[in-house]
Parts: structure tokens; sequence; C-alpha cells
């Protein structure tokens, strides 16, 4: 992930780039909303092998234009770049 942490700030508008790798290509897509929340939070994996056998992941909370509230999984292939606000207009 690039970004620091104040542009997962509450209120900050945020285009967030992910990608899927497969065998033969990588499936992309872009979601463009205002941070609600970040935070780290367990999985119910029991294959994790992680402290009490839960996995953390990193996911962050937007609300999109059409009002939509998402939580997106973050991974080491998000891409999440801070909007300016003078760019709305």
């Amino acid at each position: 992930m690039s970004l620091e942490s104040s542009a997962f700030a509450p209120g900050t508008r945020v285009r967030v780039t992910q990608q899927l790798a497969a065998v033969h290509r990588v499936a992309t897509t872009s979601l463009t909303g205002t941070v609600v929340r970040y935070r780290q939070s367990q999985t119910g994996s029991w294959f994790a092998h992680a402290l009490h056998d839960r996995l953390w992941l990193d996911r962050l909370e937007l609300r999109l234009d059409d009002g939509e509230v998402t939580v997106l999984n973050l991974d080491h292939y998000t891409v999440i770049e801070p909007l300016d606000a003078a760019a709305r207009h």
C-alpha cells in the first residue's frame, strides 16, 4: 500500500485501486469515495495460525458518491490516492 496514514482520516476523499492476479491476466478495479473509517479487524480464518487463530486485516470503509457504504480489505496490491478537494469541481 502506498499511502501515509493521514489519508485514512475520516472525511478524506480517496481513489482506491485494487488488483487481483490471475494465471493469465490481472483484474483491476477502482473506487472513489470518502473515508468513513480505517481499522484493523479479525477474520474468522481458522487457518491463519496467528494470535488466537485469527488473521488481522486492514480494512477501509468508504462512502461512495451514490451513498453506498463499502468495506475494502487492503493488501499490498492496493493503491490509495488522496484526492484534492479542488479536483472535484
